[in-house]
């Protein structure tokens, strides 16, 4: 019996030539990152899909509480109430604080935006392997909606907060359009914040369980609960440390919006440029956010 050979394979093509051959026929690898001016044009497509995911997540949020979206403006009164009993109460906090109560209760729901912003950052890819794995789009469109979400809570909760103001003497003033401007500029600087988180909690998830504590430490040097101006005058601390406090950036819409917002809290309270500060930090942290988020884009939702 005679055995046939079968004829040797042809050896397989360069990884060169298949890909000139691929780029000859128009085609091109699957979820490679396109360049910046494009991807801004793709988020900019997807503008509906953005404002809609944020708003289905806002109504279902809180759809299993008896109380439904009530609990956006209870729980930051509550904080406030809480931290009011301990700083104001027991450390004496408002000693040397003109109204308060207001003041309080400004930081406390300026503070929370930031914060949930920054936290929902670290869940925006984990949270949602499905959808990315699922679908093609920008990556950046989660973590934006993400962001968009609670400054749709937020502007719901400043409702209110000019209640609480009123009920504490601070009404409608010229000085109350301030509040647009900060907001936009604080909206920013979490939204670039949330973006980088976003690129490093889809790699290491574990940073998602530490923010809790990182946005505690971050609350209390802040300013929220306390007036940075008076523990400048105390003297116990040093000019270095002072200023570090009056620039971070968290303390500086804090108190751009006092300022709109409080009669009794006036542009001396305030560290020096405090508009250039707070516009130097909103796009630093919104522009490297993006930029950083967008690098790593063919990444998420991978491994």
């Amino acid at each position: 019996m005679t055995t046939t050979l079968a004829p040797p394979a042809p050896p397989a093509a360069p990884a060169e030539d298949l890909g000139a051959l691929a780029r000859h026929h128009g085609l091109s690898v699957s979820g490679a990152r396109p360049s910046l001016p494009a991807y801004v044009r793709q988020l900019w497509s997807r503008r509906d899909f953005i404002t809609a995911f944020a708003t289905a997540r806002l109504t279902a949020q809180f759809s299993q509480a008896r109380l439904g979206q009530v609990w956006q403006v209870m729980t930051p009164l509550l904080n406030a109430a809480v931290y009011y009993l301990i700083f104001g109460v027991l450390m004496n906090a408002k000693n040397g604080v003109p109204d308060y109560v207001p003041f309080l209760i400004t930081g406390i729901f300026v503070w929370t935006f930031t914060a949930n912003t920054v936290q929902a950052g670290t869940r925006a890819i984990s949270g949602n392997l499905g959808l990315v794995r699922a679908l093609h789009f920008p990556r950046a469109s989660l973590p934006i909606s993400l962001a968009f979400q609670q400054l749709q809570q937020l502007l719901f909760s400043l409702a209110a907060l000019v209640v609480m103001l009123a009920c504490f003497g601070e009404f409608p003033a010229w000085s109350w359009l301030l509040a647009v401007p900060a907001l936009f500029l604080q909206a920013l600087f979490s939204t670039g914040v949330a973006l980088a988180l976003a690129r490093l909690a889809a790699r290491t998830p574990d940073i998602s369980q530490l923010m809790p504590f990182v946005l505690r430490t971050w609350m209390y040097a802040s300013g929220a609960m306390f007036s940075i101006q008076n523990l400048a005058g105390s003297g116990r601390f040093p000019d270095a440390v002072v200023l570090a406090l009056q620039c971070n950036p968290a303390a500086v819409y804090i108190d751009l919006m006092r300022f709109a917002l409080i009669e009794s809290f006036t542009g001396a309270q305030l560290p020096p440029h405090v508009w250039a500060l707070a516009a130097g930090w909103a796009l630093l942290a919104f522009a490297g956010g993006f930029v950083w988020f967008w690098k790593a884009e063919e990444t998420y939702g991978r491994g």
